[in-house]
């Protein structure tokens, strides 16, 4: 072996080294516990922050929420763009789902129920804002992160299934 070649060679071991002891410290940094309850509380964010904005008490829209349904969302379709159908409705139901999913994501109850929830109103959230493509594709695989994946350790859906009888955990499975 020349001198170049044993030069690159150690090089090259302690490049593998580094990466090595970064890989381990990223590893025990990055657990999967950790990473799911983040992607929850990363997902509730956002739609926590909209839905309270809507609300004025117990079950009350606020004015500016039936308004933005009303005059200032509009559905972006082939041949569009079309005014909501029902605005009012539309405006609770977003409300509602804004402060309960949230909720549910957060606690972990109902994790995967929750996600899809999120996910579906991202889909109609980027019917009427399509620009916002960008927020809401990071909004999309946050929710498909946690319906694949679930909630983690640190969720109560976690524990109850942990306190079920083992026929009950997994009720059904896909078959691939």
């Amino acid at each position: 072996m020349s001198a170049l070649q044993e030069n690159l060679s150690s090089k090259g071991k302690g490049v593998m080294t580094v990466i090595a002891a970064t890989n381990h410290y990223v590893q025990r940094l990055a657990r999967p516990w950790f990473v799911q309850l983040l992607l929850r509380v990363a997902l509730a964010v956002p739609f926590w922050r909209s839905g309270i904005l809507k609300w004025q008490g117990f079950l009350q829209l606020n004015d500016i929420a039936v308004t933005l349904f009303t005059e200032e969302f509009r559905v972006h379709l082939p041949g569009g763009p079309y005014p909501f159908p029902a605005p009012a409705v539309f405006a609770f139901l977003s409300g509602c789902a804004e402060i309960l999913f949230p909720v549910l994501l957060v606690l972990g109850l109902g994790t995967r129920f929750a996600a899809m929830g999120l996910f579906l109103m991202t889909c109609v959230i980027q019917l009427t804002v399509p620009d916002g493509w960008p927020v809401h594709l990071t909004w999309a695989a946050m929710a498909w992160a946690i319906a694949a994946w679930g909630p983690g350790r640190i969720s109560i859906d976690h524990f109850l299934a942990d306190c079920s009888p083992r026929a009950l955990r997994k009720p059904w499975r896909i078959r691939t």
